[in-house]
Formats: structure tokens, sequence, C-alpha cells
């Protein structure tokens, strides 16, 4: 079955798997040159999009192994104006590859769906600027301005959900799910935080979540910590509070490193899959309503099995 009718609120705390790292394992795995770190042009080509099913596909088979439902990315982390215009797209052609984007998913989608898997489709927006600084700061008004076109492709294409992710301040999340509601849309925000629990911001989690519900009346239907590695935000979790509840989802890093150490890496550092998957099963055990599941960067297909064998 699609998303299509599925509020993500009533999912209660059903699993739901998502792929890994999707730019790192292109370039470190794969080989692919991905120039500022930008997916989405693969989609222009016929190569490109058969690197991108084979990629999907795995994750997608490891979901249907274990019985779980998936959420597909779309390859659309950097289609956003600034990053277009550094990478040569118009906002016309940007707005044709969101909507593509969200047309090949659900293409991909389509034999794991008729066999009874759920797979949403889950439109990706990223940060405007880099996804471990603070660069330009918006007021959650400019956010919604600027991310409003391509939330509104991923609407008129069909996706299931957007998701804002590795999100370093509350005010632009806010604007995302300002713009997500305002198009009918779903919303998922993911804060990504540095060794500290704390958003590059500065902001605790629990500040920006808050923040965010506060300014979009709790708008996004759930929250995500992706971008670091569960020894970053432990102890952030740990320290309980209600807010707790609207984190739904993790997506973590392989490496246990910083964000500017990962920044400055010349090699991929893969962790140890065996110990992340513990982790996330002691995760799971205190707060059994984090139930999307993934990685981010340096993780692969070895991460996510052995996250779903210890989890599931």
């Amino acid at each position: 079955m699609t998303g299509a009718k599925i509020d993500l609120r009533e999912l209660s705390d059903a699993v739901l798997l998502t792929d890994g790292g999707l730019e790192t394992s292109l370039v470190f795995l794969d080989g692919i040159n991905l120039p500022s770190f930008a997916a989405f042009p693969l989609l222009g080509e016929e190569e490109g999009r058969e690197k991108l099913d084979r990629y999907f596909r795995q994750y997608l088979d490891i979901a249907d192994k274990y019985g779980v439902g998936f959420v597909l990315d779309t390859p659309t982390w950097r289609a956003n104006p600034d990053w277009g215009e550094i990478l040569g797209f118009s906002k016309r052609a940007l707005a044709s590859i969101d909507m593509q984007a969200v047309s090949w998913a659900r293409a991909l989608a389509a034999p794991y769906a008729a066999r009874g898997m759920t797979v949403l489709v889950n439109g990706v927006i990223g940060p405007r600027g880099d996804g471990y600084r603070v660069e330009t700061v918006m007021t959650p008004a400019e956010a919604e301005s600027y991310h409003r076109d391509q939330v509104k492709a991923f609407g008129d294409a069909g996706a299931d959900m957007v998701s804002a992710i590795t999100m370093t301040y509350s005010q632009e999340a806010a604007g995302i799910a300002r713009a997500s509601a305002g198009a009918g849309l779903q919303s998922v925000i993911s804060f990504t935080v540095e060794t500290d629990g704390r958003l590059p911001s500065g902001e605790s989690l629990k500040d920006a979540i808050e923040t965010v519900d506060d300014e979009t009346d709790s708008a996004p239907a759930y929250f995500m910590i992706n971008c670091a590695h569960p020894s970053h935000f432990d102890a952030v979790l740990a320290g309980g509070g209600s807010w707790i509840r609207r984190v739904r989802g993790v997506r973590a890093n392989a490496s246990a490193k910083s964000h500017a150490e990962l920044d400055a890496a010349t090699e991929l550092d893969p962790g140890d899959p065996v110990d992340l998957g513990r982790r996330y099963r002691a995760m799971r055990d205190r707060f059994g309503h984090i139930a999307v599941l993934g990685g981010c960067c340096g993780t692969d297909r070895r991460h996510i099995a052995a996250i779903c064998e210890a989890c599931l």
C-alpha cells in the first residue's frame, strides 16, 4: 500500500525504516562525483537514476525482509535556490526536478507497495546553507517564503510527506513546517546536533522542538535527530521531559567524529555497524516511540541491517 492516505500521527509506535547515508555512499563507496554534495542532478540522466534505484532498492529489500514500512526519500536535499544557483539550476528547473523526484520515488516504490508494504514518498528539504554551520539566519516567515516553492512542487507531484533534514536552527525549521501546512502536506523536522548534544545554533534540542511547535501550532507530525552519532545525544534524551515524545525518529551517523572532523575527512569512517545497532536497541528499549530508524553520513546497508537485527 502507498502512504497517500496515512496520517503520520496515527502510526503511533509502528516501525518505519529509512535508507542510510545517500551522499556519502555515492561519493565514497560508489566513486560518484557529487558537486556541492548534491544528488539531485542524477535524476536528469538514465545512468544516474539507475544508480539511485540500486541504492534505494537495497534498503527497501531490508524493510521487506523484516516486514516493516519504509520512508522513501527524494534525493533533493540540495535542491533549493541557493544551492541550485551554484550548480546552474534555475528555480523553474528545480521545481521540475522536485516533481520528477516524487514520480521517480513512486515508481520505485510501486512493486513493494503492491506486495502490501507501507511506503511513504518523502519530499526531502535541506537547509538553505551548510548542514553543519548556521550561516544565513532567517525568520520563520522568511524561511516559509524561501522554501515554499519546493514544498509546493512536492505537493503538486503527490508526495506523502515532507521532511526538513539536518536543520541547524529552529527558525528555518519552523518556516518549512509552516510552508508544508499551507500546502496541506504532513511535515517532519529533523535537527542535527554537535558532540555536546546542542544544535549548531547553540540551541538545546528541547528548546528547538518547543520553539517550532510554538511557532507552528505543533504542525510537524514528529521530530527526528540526524547527522550525529548516538553518543552525541544519548545524555540529552536521558534527561527526560515530555518533549521527548515528539522525537519519533533517529538517523545517526556511523562515526562518532564531530561535524568539523567529518567535514575535513578525505576517507569514510564507517564506525562499527554492530555497535550502532546495539545503541539503537538501547534507545528503543528506553524510548519505544522512537520508531523511525535509519542512518546518515557513513552508514550503508550493513548499518541498517545491524539496526534491524538488533531492534526487530
